[in-house]
């Protein structure tokens, strides 16, 4: 079974590596990258190829739903998923039609945040 591969979107560094920490450790995922820029991420993901790249919608700049919509309309599309501080039913719903196949929150328990990441990815 290969590792999931994870790309990271979040505007706040220290969520980034702290993500980082908290994912890297587990077999089933591997993280390839990440940022908190909104004008890199395409570039990033379209040469990084992850199988899932976490974003964060709550953003100061207001891209997060843009970021979603624009990796999942990409050739050969990874899975956007949301992983947010604290969840919005209307955020969820615009988040799946966005192109999201997933929505987590930040709290999720490590080992079922692996889990559900490797679930989405289909590892």
């Amino acid at each position: 079974m290969c590792a999931a591969r994870i790309y990271i979107v979040d505007e706040h560094p220290s969520v980034r590596l702290a993500l980082v920490d908290r994912l890297g450790h587990a077999p089933d995922i591997q993280v390839i990258g990440h940022t908190g820029d909104a004008e890199t991420v395409i570039a990033d993901v379209q040469q990084a190829k992850p199988d899932i790249v976490l974003v964060e919608v709550k953003r100061s700049d207001g891209m997060g739903l843009e970021i979603i919509r624009q990796v999942a309309t990409m050739k050969e599309a990874p899975r956007a998923v949301v992983l947010t501080s604290y969840g919005a039913s209307w955020e969820r719903e615009a988040a799946r039609r966005a192109g999201a196949v997933g929505y987590l929150l930040k709290d999720i328990d490590s080992e079922e945040l692996i889990r559900q990441i490797v679930d989405l990815a289909g590892k």
